[in-house]
């Protein structure tokens, strides 16, 4: 074998590689400038607050990091969330940039117990888009907002120059109290906690993927988009002693239990075999090369509940429209704190963890 070096490359030939760049499908978290990872709902987002966000805001309430804030104020306990709203196309099966502007905001007051009250309503618009389409998503929020019981008591419209924009963007705030006796949080965790999911998984983020990449299959996907309040209420009427609630948008179920799981401290096991997913989502997930745990939902939620409450509360969900397809997934364990573990239809285990970057981007 000639081990002898051969010529030198010739730059001009064999010119270096440009790492700058170079892309990748889960971005490099140490990252000089915003990317789409940083919006999806992940470990990226989760840096985003913690080095940023936090500590150039402070502040003892905003430190809870829930889906809402809970406040005191006038001696009444008060939720208080905002949300943006970015989803390409603005209409896709089974809903709209509307419906989400009003149902994300109200389901994330939902899982503090809140019950949605007032919201407020922020349109930001690209020059050149046509009346008939704000027309129609006017129309698809305000029809949301009657159905979920929530009155749009304010709000602001900015436009902007025409290739700065997106057609429509939208930003809502809510406020809803929150009824004596009811803390939703996920401090309150404890190992023996029953996992219940309220339907099936990955339903959203499908059907806006469908549309916008043009798949079709043998049945229409169909947004699950849809106003919680309602289910948590009966939910709440059973016991108000539920430990926390999450609805599982960006980042989907892994998300949310992860978040859950690193907030309290406990270990969580769920059962593959357990979690619904529709075997449209799951025909798409395998085409895409997604994970159904990862993809966003945005009309289902995943509750911890004690042991001794859990029949009453899953025959309670499956009696309202909205959980007609609850089901127990799993439980918070002692073992492996803050960490999530899917027991697989196998017998063995694989750890779920937080999603770093954007799976599906521009879904919510």
């Amino acid at each position: 074998m000639d081990l002898a070096p051969g010529p030198a490359p010739d730059p001009a030939l064999d010119p270096a590689p440009d790492l700058a760049a170079w892309t990748c499908p889960a971005p490099l978290r140490d990252q000089p400038r915003v990317v789409m990872g940083h919006g999806g709902g992940g470990a990226m987002s989760a840096e985003l607050v913690q080095h940023i966000f936090a500590p150039a805001f402070g502040g003892e309430v905003l430190s809870q990091l829930g889906d809402a804030a809970v406040v005191s104020l006038g001696g009444a306990r008060l939720a208080f969330s905002t949300d943006s709203f970015v989803v390409r196309p603005l209409f896709f099966p089974g809903g709209s940039i509307g419906d989400l502007a009003v149902n994300g905001t109200v389901n994330d007051l939902a899982m503090s117990g809140a019950r949605a009250a007032y919201l407020s309503c922020g349109f930001i618009l690209e020059e050149g888009v046509e009346m008939s389409v704000l027309a129609r998503v006017a129309e698809a929020l305000g029809a949301a907002a009657r159905a979920a019981g929530v009155e749009v008591a304010t709000g602001d419209t900015k436009v902007v120059e025409a290739g700065h924009g997106d057609g429509v963007f939208i930003n809502t705030a809510g406020i809803g109290l929150i009824p004596a006796g009811v803390d939703l949080r996920p401090q309150r965790v404890v190992p023996g906690d029953v996992v219940i999911v309220s339907g099936a998984i990955g339903v959203h983020g499908v059907a806006v993927m469908s549309v916008r990449e043009g798949l079709e299959f043998e049945v229409e996907v169909e947004s699950d988009c849809a106003a919680l309040g309602g289910l948590v209420d009966a939910m709440l009427a059973v016991t108000p002693d539920l430990h926390v609630l999450r609805d599982p948008t960006r980042g989907g179920l892994a998300a949310a239990l992860n978040e859950i799981a690193v907030a309290s401290g406990a270990g969580v096991v769920v059962h593959e075999r357990s979690i619904p997913v529709p075997q449209p989502v799951a025909n798409a997930c395998a085409i895409l090369g997604l994970d159904p745990m990862y993809v966003a939902n945005e009309g289902k939620l995943v509750g911890f509940v004690p042991r001794e409450h859990a029949d009453a509360v899953l025959a309670a969900m499956r009696s309202h429209p909205l959980g007609a397809d609850a089901c127990v997934i799993g439980e918070a364990v002692q073992e492996h704190p803050g960490m999530v573990v899917a027991r697989t239809g196998l017998g063995g285990t694989r750890v779920v963890d937080l999603p770093i970057g954007e799976l599906l981007p521009r879904i919510c």
